[in-house]
């Protein structure tokens, strides 16, 4: 994996790993174009944009509006983060295998067990408020995994918490296929999730990393 410093205002949309229809019929080729193509694309132009503001301010010395671009910067910095983790651990439907060996001993030494784990991470998921995330972290202040849910991208998280499989569950990502059905959506996740690439992040993240592209380990 490799290492470099991103400039302010330099974040880039990563590309998907896969074709737009590969995800069908879980995720539609449209819904996929929309969410990554309009909708991320709009969290990394307000990410750039924030950050530039911030360079400005900086460079006058006027921080009138730092309430305002900090909150920007959250937002779509979270927003940003949360998409490219998202576009990698899904793969086609029925090609995600069985989760790998670390990841199952972590899931079993906490949760108990997978089929526990799956229903937690499931309901969470269905009963965030409004728009947010469900999401998988391994939390390095405890040294085990942990499930989260977001509102927005950035609200009710830990500090320190590295995301290592995350479900969108903002209307923009599942509406046009499953119109107000969350639930159905959710549950039809569990066929795309690529417990290869699953694997590989809560590998990087034990290590403090966390890669924005598809990771191999």
């Amino acid at each position: 994996m490799q290492h470099f410093t991103v400039p302010p205002g330099q974040h880039q949309l990563p590309p998907l790993p896969y074709p737009y229809n590969a995800l069908e019929p879980v995720i539609s080729e449209s819904t996929l174009r929309i969410h990554h193509d309009k909708h991320h694309k709009s969290y990394v132009d307000g990410l750039n944009r924030a950050e530039l503001k911030l360079v400005e301010a900086r460079q006058r010395r006027d921080f009138s509006l730092i309430k305002h671009w900090e909150r920007e910067l959250a937002f779509h910095g979270s927003g940003h983060i949360l998409h490219s983790v998202y576009w990698t651990i899904m793969t086609s439907p029925g090609r995600g295998l069985q989760p790998g060996t670390h990841t199952q001993n972590q899931i079993n030494k906490y949760f108990g067990s997978f089929a526990a784990f799956e229903e937690q991470l499931t309901q969470a998921t269905v009963d965030v408020e409004a728009s947010g995330w469900g999401i998988l972290v391994w939390q390095p202040a405890w040294r085990r995994l942990e499930i989260l849910t977001a509102e927005k991208h950035q609200n009710l998280t830990q500090w320190g918490a590295t995301p290592i499989l995350v479900i969108d569950v903002w209307e923009h990502a599942y509406y046009l296929d499953y119109q107000n059905r969350r639930s159905d959506y959710v549950k039809a996740f569990w066929n795309l999730i690529n417990w290869a690439e699953v694997e590989n992040r809560l590998l990087y993240a034990m290590q403090g990393q966390l890669p924005l592209l598809a990771s191999t380990y």
